[in-house]
C-alpha cells in the first residue's frame, strides 16, 4: 500500500497494517539492536509476545537519556551502511546523533512528500525554504527531499535577511514558503516599512515550523493572527523531531497535525505512563515504522500535547495532534504558578509594545525557579515599561524580571554561533 493512501483507509485496515509492521519491527530489533536486545532480555520479552498495539504496554519506555547515554547502541546496521549523520538540536541536553541509511533517506523523503501533499502541496508549486540546510539539521534536508519527490520547485535561500527573501520572492515568484512563524512576522514588518504590497505577491501559503500558530482548540493564536491580519495567506502547522524522522502536518482544515500511520505508532501518556483520552494532555510517545538504521520503540519525546480522533473532512482517518503545549523538562514553577514556555511566548507575542524577546529561567539561592525576560521594546519609555509589567502581572498573576535589550543584543542571544534555530528560551537550571 502506497504511503500516502493508508491514511484514507478504514481504522481496522490501518490497525492491521500497523500491527503487521510492529511485529516486523520487534523481530528486527531483537536481531539487530544492541540496546533493545538487552532490554528484551532483561525484561524477559520474547518477540512473539508482541503482536498487537495493546501488547506495546509490556515494553518499557525509551527515554532521551537512553539515547544520549547509549547513542551508538541504537544503531542496527554496520557503519558502512550509514549515509547521513543528523543531529538533534540539544535543546534538552547534549545532542544525539541520528544515523540514516539510503532506505531511511527514501523514507524521510516519502514522509515529507506526504506532509506537503497534506498541506495542499502541488507539483506546480514553488517553495522558498527560509531555513538552514546545513549543520546536521534533518528537517531542512527532509523538506528539500519531500518537495523534490512532489515535483515542485525549490528555492534554497536559508534563514534570515528579510530584504533578500523579498527580493527573491519578487524575482522568482514562489507560491509557498517554509519558515518559522516569528520570522514571517519580521517579513511582514519589513514589507510594511518598505512599501511592499504583500498581498499582490505570488506567495499564497506557508508551512510553519518550530513554533505554534494555534491554540489547543485550533484557533489561531496571536502569532498566527499577526500573520493573517496582514497577509492573506493559508497557514499550515507542522510538528516533527529528529528522533522520530516523521512529521505531523495539518491539512486544509487546520485542526491538528495528521499522524502518518505507515511511519509511526503514536501513544499519548500521562504522568503515570498510562494512555490519556482525546482532549487530555500527555507526553508524545512514538514507535517508528520502516526505519532501518536507528528505529525507536516507545520513545518518550518530552513534548506534551493533546490529540483528537474525530472525523476530518479531508477524508484521512488518522489521529491528529494539537499544538505542542510544552516540553516536560522545560516546565517552569514560578511563585506557585506552573508555566510552559509556549504559553509565555503567546503572551509576549500579544503585546504590541514588544518587538522581540528571549525568556530565561534559572534557579535562585533556594533552588526555586526565577524567570527573566529579555525584551526588545518597540519604543521604550517609562510608560511602555509600566504597561508591559502591568500586563504580565495581570495575565500571569506573578511578575517576572524584565531586562530591556537592543535589537543587536536580542539577535546575538537568539542566534549563537553554534546554533541552527532561533533561541527563544534559555534554561539555566
Amino acid at each position: 500500500m502506497q504511503q500516502n493512501q493508508l491514511s484514507f483507509q478504514k481504522e481496522d485496515v490501518i490497525r492491521k497494517f500497523q500491527e503487521e509492521k510492529l511485529r516486523e519491527l520487534i523481530n528486527y530489533l531483537h536481531l539487530n539492536s544492541p540496546f533493545y536486545k538487552e532490554l528484551f532480555k532483561h525484561h524477559n520479552i520474547a518477540p512473539d509476545q508482541i503482536c498487537t498495539l495493546e501488547d506495546l504496554t509490556r515494553i518499557p519506555l525509551t527515554t532521551k537519556e537512553d539515547l544520549q547515554q547509549r547513542n551508538l547502541d541504537f544503531l542496527c546496521v554496520p557503519r558502512d551502511k550509514v549515509i547521513e549523520y543528523s543531529s538533534t538540536s540539544g535543546t534538552l541536553g547534549s545532542p544525539v546523533t541520528i544515523m540514516l541509511t539510503d532506505n531511511d533517506l527514501n523514507r524521510l523523503a516519502h514522509n515529507e512528500y506526504s506532509s506537503f501533499v497534506c498541506a495542499g502541496g502541488r507539483p506546480d508549486d514553488v517553495y522558498q525554504l527560509m531555513l538552514t540546510l546545513d549543520r546536521q539539521f534533518m528537517a531542512g534536508m527532509a523538506y528539500y527531499s519531500g518537495i523534490r519527490k512532489l515535483g515542485a520547485g525549490i528555492i534554497r535561500l536559508g534563514p534570515g535577511v528579510p530584504s533578500l527573501q523579498w527580493e527573491t520572492i519578487v524575482r522568482i515568484k514562489p507560491t509557498a514558503i517554509v519558515a518559522v512563524p516569528s520570522f514571517i512576522v519580521k517579513l511582514i514588518q519589513f514589507a510594511l516599512e518598505h512599501g511592499i504590497d504583500i498581498n499582490k505577491t505570488s506567495v499564497k501559503k506557508a508551512v510553519c515550523i518550530g513554533e505554534n500558530i494555534r491554540n489547543t482548540d485550533f484557533s489561531l493564536n496571536m502569532l498566527g493572527k499577526k500573520i493573517t491580519g496582514h497577509w492573506d495567506i493559508q497557514l499550515y502547522s507542522t510538528y516533527a523531531s529528529t528522533e522520530m524522522q516523521t512529521a505531523f502536518t495539518e491539512c486544509n482544515e487546520g485542526r491538528g497535525g495528521h499522524l502518518q500511520p505507515e511511519l509511526l505508532i503514536l501513544e499519548i501518556l500521562n504522568e503515570n505512563d498510562q494512555p490519556v483520552g482525546p482532549g487530555e494532555a500527555g507526553e508524545v510517545t512514538i514507535t517508528t515504522l520502516g526505519v532501518e538504521a536507528m528505529p525507536l520503540l516507545r520513545y518518550k519525546t518530552g513534548d506534551v500535547c493533546m490529540y483528537v480522533n474525530d472525523h476530518c473532512s479531508c477524508g484521512r482517518n488518522t489521529v491528529r495532534l494539537s499544538p505542542i503545549i510544552g516540553r516536560k523538562k522545560q516546565m517552569i514553577k514560578y511563585k506557585g504558578t506552573t508555566l510552559y514556555p509556549p504559553a509565555l511566548f503567546d503572551l509576549l507575542n500579544e503585546m504590541e509594545e514588544v518587538a522581540d524577546f528571549v525568556a530565561e529561567v534559572y534557579s535562585n539561592d533556594i533552588g526555586m525557579d526565577e524567570v527573566l525576560l529579555h525584551l526588545e521594546a518597540v519604543n521604550y519609555s517609562e510608560e511602555t515599561d509600566r504597561k508591559i509589567r502591568a500586563y504580565l502581572q495581570a495575565r500571569l498573576r506573578v511578575s517576572p524580571h524584565v531586562r530591556y535589550v537592543t535589537k543587536d543584543e536580542i539577535r546575538a542571544m537568539q542566534f549563537p554561533e553554534s546554533g541552527r534555530k532561533a533561541v527563544k528560551f534559555i534554561d539555566r537550571r
